[in-house]
């Protein structure tokens, strides 16, 4: 009979193409691994790679048997966490997905009454770009994220959490006034500062610019503190979420721009597979995170100013 583990030997191959990479991230020996794939490949009576000096290629059939490896493994971590959660909500350990445009802002807020409302809850942390988490998320790697919408994969569910406003950043010598919104319209005529490739706050940005001029001179980042930085000294101007921008609005070298109705902005969610047993827990923390940041029963952020503790221009 074939084993989970060889599914996961498998599986790691599949992922990195090549066997020394996949016996380094199931941290085994590569010929305890090649050993496991080829008695997989006997009891299935099929080839799944085929074998050439450093590279690994899938066969067909061996494409599909990693689809549905990842599938099985996933259902069976999800079996794990139900043993190990059902006697109680948001228990044990809890793996957690960021975006890096959210992780911090709103971690530092959310942690502490985790901590204090779920003393049994253990929280890891994973901060990384959504792409590559929703693949970790797919393959059962972490067990929720808190990420930007929209979401297309269809084996992922999503709960909205809160509306996050878009504010836009220039230089603090920009002379338009503080207190006038901008029209969305005028920024076709900013040096749009942008992270970089990967990001969904870029794309975005962009989806909301778009005639600017994206990246002025070539200049990108891959936070948004940097970003804040390039605008502070007065190379372009950038699109920060609200979150954000409760942060930042403390910086004077910077100047803070709300948009006129209807503001731009992005829908921040929580994801999680559609298999998961641990649904009513993510339903917990969504008012967890919810209630720590103050959003209003209309899915709305506090303006910044309650976030940050100061005034933004209005």
């Amino acid at each position: 009979m074939i084993t989970l583990k060889q599914l996961r030997y498998f599986g790691a191959v599949a992922r990195t193409r090549h066997f020394g990479r996949a016996a380094a991230d199931c941290a085994v020996s590569q010929p305890a691994l090649s050993m496991q794939i080829r008695d997989l490949e006997a009891r299935l009576g099929v080839e799944l790679v085929e074998r050439r000096p450093g590279d690994v290629t899938l066969t067909p059939v061996g494409v599909e048997i990693a689809r549905r490896a990842e599938e099985l493994l996933a259902g069976a971590r999800d079996l794990e966490d139900f043993a190990r959660h059902h006697a109680g909500p948001l228990a044990g350990t809890l793996r957690l997905g960021v975006i890096p445009t959210l992780a911090p802002y709103v971690l530092p807020k959310v942690l502490p009454a985790l901590q204090r409302q779920h003393p049994a809850l253990t929280v890891e942390l994973r901060e990384s770009q959504t792409r590559t988490l929703v693949d970790e998320l797919g393959r059962g790697l972490i067990d929720v994220v808190m990420l930007a919408l929209p979401v297309e994969q269809p084996e992922i569910e999503t709960l909205a959490l809160f509306e996050d406003p878009f504010v836009l950043a220039v230089p603090a010598a920009d002379p338009r006034p503080a207190a006038t919104p901008v029209a969305v319209g005028a920024i076709a005529q900013e040096r749009l500062l942008l992270l970089e490739e990967g990001h969904c706050l870029r794309d975005q940005a962009l989806a909301v610019c778009a005639n600017g001029r994206g990246d002025a001179g070539g200049l990108g980042a891959t936070s948004l503190a940097t970003v804040v930085q390039l605008v502070a000294s007065g190379y372009g101007a950038t699109l920060l979420p609200q979150v954000a921008a409760a942060v930042e609005r403390d910086n004077t070298r910077i100047k803070l721009l709300r948009f006129a109705a209807p503001e731009p902005g992005r829908t921040i969610a929580l994801a999680y597979r559609r298999t998961s047993p641990r649904k009513a827990d993510f339903s917990i923390l969504a008012r967890r995170i919810t209630g720590a940041l103050g959003v209003s029963d209309a899915g709305a952020l506090p303006t910044a100013a309650c976030l940050a503790g100061a005034a933004v221009p209005a």
